[in-house]
């Protein structure tokens, strides 16, 4: 049994089993919200209507369903791309076109493959974003603005990633053995880059920001952050309304460009005590440092998978097992990238547990952080005022949440608050 098929039958298994156990979560999580639909938990039945949680549960509901015709499609495509010879279809007619496998057909063969799949995508972005938002009151959008913030999403992705996909491949041609470690220093690089310049220049691109105006609230959050030890460039207020009636808080910025962002929906929905007990769990996650192992994280595993990928783009039966001839009188090296983009998640589904849990854990530390500066009592009704208005269910299945939510049910959050 050659290395090309067991590779070829590995990545087919594991692409089979995860869709299987996506399927299976998905259904659990639909039949379970359904049972409970007709009553709210005994928890919050003083605080939250029947009309809410119903509603709730038939967006939540609409949602999964919606996502298991996507994780089939999105099977599809990769079958497409990878076994039944879509991106080797691609990338020879690509080398027809220019001549070889230069540079610029390397290129040419990633603004392909992004185009296409932008335009496979394109249908259930529109549906969820004017059909099911729209059917749940979330839409604010008109198409004009969507087609608008999609244009500026490709010239900047073209402005930030074109040169960034030009030096990886130099580095793989010309970078020797080493070059993963050299490619992936630039992208830790380029990253942080990212997020330093976002507040200032790429934010502002899509949203309207403006100072906080409230001055009140502007004096309480100051306070705060003086006693968390907190620095902020600024307070802002963004736009969200204009696209979504989804509310939310979050830090922006890194190191001392750092800002404090209120959607507008949010100052909207909030006490001025709510608004601080969110505040202050959201400068938790600062104080506990989990930006920061986040990070770490992200950075490490980023330079396993470079270092992995040095070693398979030298093996021949890594591009045969997944469907693709490599070139053997020229580079293979956006094929390798390629490759390796497409394979890496279908491996890796099973691991999404352990950061989901990772991601919840933290959760509940920043919750205990602002307990310590902020009121608990608030922080449970801004989180059952933002459940309520964002639609989200208090009765999701509990191996549903073990692989995918990043944030503890509210049920959860508010029973250690209480425990507290």
């Amino acid at each position: 049994m050659t290395a090309s098929y067991l590779m070829t039958l590995a990545f087919a298994a594991f692409l089979l089993a995860g869709l299987a156990v996506k399927f299976w979560l998905a259904s659990r999580q639909v039949r379970h919200v359904a049972r409970n639909r007709e009553e709210v938990p005994a928890a919050f039945r003083e605080r939250i209507p029947l009309a809410a949680h119903q509603r709730a549960a038939d967006y939540t509901v609409t949602r999964t369903r919606f996502s298991i015709l996507e994780m089939a499609f999105g099977a599809v495509v990769l079958l497409g791309w990878t076994l039944l010879g879509g991106l080797d279809v691609l990338n020879r007619v690509l080398i027809d076109v220019f001549g070889g496998s230069g540079m610029v057909q390397q290129v040419a063969l990633f603004a392909a493959f992004a185009v296409i799949s932008g335009a496979l995508d394109l249908p259930f972005a529109l549906y969820s974003t004017f059909v099911i938002e729209e059917r749940f009151g979330f839409n604010k959008m008109t198409l004009k603005l969507w087609v608008v913030d999609m244009l500026k999403g490709v010239v900047l992705g073209v402005a930030l990633g074109l040169p960034l996909l030009a030096i990886v491949l130099w580095l793989m041609a010309a970078g020797g053995a080493w070059w993963w470690l050299w490619a992936w220093a630039i992208l830790v690089g380029w990253q942080l880059l990212v997020l330093w310049i976002a507040p200032r220049f790429i934010l502002p691109l899509f949203n309207k920001f403006t100072p906080l105006q409230d001055e009140v609230l502007k004096e309480r959050v100051t306070r705060l952050m003086e006693r968390c030890g907190f620095a902020a460039k600024g307070l802002f207020v963004m736009d969200g309304s204009k696209r979504s009636a989804h509310a939310n808080a979050f830090f922006t910025g890194f190191g001392s460009n750092k800002r404090v962002v209120f959607f507008d929906t949010l100052l909207a929905q909030l006490t001025h005590d709510e608004m601080e007990a969110v505040l202050a769990h959201e400068l938790g996650h600062f104080k506990r440092r989990h930006i920061v192992k986040r990070m770490a994280t992200g950075f490490a595993v980023s330079l396993a998978g470079f270092a992995l990928l040095g070693w398979l783009s030298q093996q021949a039966w890594f591009y045969t097992g997944l469907g693709v001839q490599p070139n053997l009188q020229g580079s293979n090296d956006a094929l390798a990238l390629l490759l390796f983009m497409l394979a890496v998640p279908v491996f890796s589904f099973f691991v999404s547990p352990i950061m989901s849990r990772v991601s919840r854990k933290h959760e509940f530390e920043a919750d205990a952080y602002a307990m310590e500066h902020a009121s608990g009592r608030e922080l449970a009704g801004a989180l059952l005022k933002l459940y309520e208005d964002n639609a989200s269910t208090l009765t999701p299945d509990p191996v549903y949440v073990s692989f995918y939510y990043s944030h503890p049910p509210a049920s959860e959050r508010i029973a250690r608050m209480a425990a507290a």
